[in-house]
């Protein structure tokens, strides 16, 4: 028999906050709501499982490396609250994506309880543009329906990031989105005409807004222009290095469902230092990865710190849960997860009142934050 849990605090439910117990094993089984309300402002915040839709490694280990290094990259984000994530590559030779994504589809079929669930693949390389490459190498590709599809069948392809000035890309959006993949601009040096052309062929979303895309100049405007003018969801680094604080309050004025991506890289939850992103080396220093030459080369960011920058920004801790957890849930439509709700997993996090991570729930299961990672 499947054991019952109970939490106790300062519970986010779709309702708002409610003081209270929610009760569940691998599913949120009840709420049991308090009548008093007390000093509820002592009590810990549970709220839904963060959803990370772009990471690329921790712990050491990069996604393209291939084999089993997945499982650490999940184990690892899963003691920073993250509870479901795509596994994302970096734009490669053919085959060294491929092997990536067949070590990918390993961990998937075989999930491991100890990490958050990695539900698919952010293909965010090789389809993007040589003049916005950010810290991808220079081995773009033109992309083909009959190179997606065999990608997707190798593992399954949730999210693909496109320049759509190139070639037939946005040409090819109707037959991507037909096939279940969420279709996002990025890494493009393309106009405002392009990204609003690619969301009336189908496109939903838009990688990492602001960084690799040209901007918003008032009289030539660029992707990320088009994005804060016609976007309901994209996705943004909140680690107050990759977008000014400022422009994060504008992009979450503007964009309903903004959400929060980490872009983690082998440097997360690690030294300073030198480590692997794809093919290249990046270098961690003072909390930044960057490339030898400066620019700036994913991140070392978790969940958990992207939650507590949003409230530093202005944010109300109820609006940047939902950006950690209900809009990248919502953009998958993944019905199951978060919110706080009976009948869905049991994927919660508690914080202390300062929003330091207490505890971490991935499918009922609670996960040790402090034992060493294997």
């Amino acid at each position: 028999m499947t054991e019952l849990h109970s939490l106790h605090g300062r519970i986010l439910t779709p309702l708002g906050w409610r003081r209270g117990h929610v009760h569940f094993d691998q599913q949120i089984r009840m709420l049991e709501v308090e009548d008093h309300a007390g000093d509820a402002a002592s009590l810990p915040a549970i709220l839904p499982g963060f959803i990370d839709l772009h990471v690329h490694g921790a712990a050491g280990v990069d996604l393209m490396q291939g084999g089993d290094v997945a499982r650490t990259i999940a184990r690892t984000h899963a003691r920073h609250g993250t509870t479901t994530l795509l596994g994302t590559t970096m734009t490669a030779a053919f085959e060294e994506i491929e092997s990536a994504l067949r070590g990918l589809a390993q961990v998937i079929a075989a999930p491991d309880a100890d990490a958050a669930q990695i539900i698919g693949v952010h293909l965010e390389g090789p389809f993007i543009s040589p003049q916005r490459l950010g810290a991808q190498p220079p081995r773009t590709l033109e992309a083909t329906l009959e190179s997606v599809q065999h990608l997707h069948a190798l593992a399954p392809i949730k999210v693909l990031t496109i320049a759509p000035e190139i070639g037939q890309h946005t040409a090819l959006i109707p037959a991507l989105a037909a096939m279940g993949i969420r279709v996002q601009v990025g890494h493009s040096a393309g106009t405002y005409e392009d990204a609003v052309a690619a969301l009336q062929a189908g496109a939903t979303g838009f990688t990492h807004l602001f960084n690799g895309m040209t901007g918003v100049d008032h009289r030539n405007p660029g992707i990320a222009a088009a994005a804060l003018a016609h976007a309901e969801y994209a996705e943004l680094i909140p680690d107050l290095e990759h977008v000014h604080r400022g422009v994060i309050r504008l992009a979450a004025r503007a964009i309903p469902r903004l959400y929060a991506v980490t872009d983690a890289t082998a440097a997360t939850g690690m030294p300073d230092g030198e480590y692997a992103l794809g093919e290249q080396r990046v270098h961690k220093c003072m909390g930044c990865v960057r490339l030898a030459s400066g620019s700036l080369a994913g991140s070392a960011l978790t969940m958990d710190q992207a939650l507590r920058n949003l409230v530093e920004v202005g944010l109300d801790l109820a609006d940047a849960s939902q950006r950690v957890s209900t809009f990248p849930a919502d953009y998958l439509a993944l019905e199951d997860r978060g919110r706080i709700a009976p009948g869905l997993r049991a994927d919660m996090v508690v914080l202390s009142a300062d929003l330091q991570l207490q505890q971490v729930w991935a499918n009922g299961h609670q996960i040790d934050l402090h034992s060493p990672l294997p």
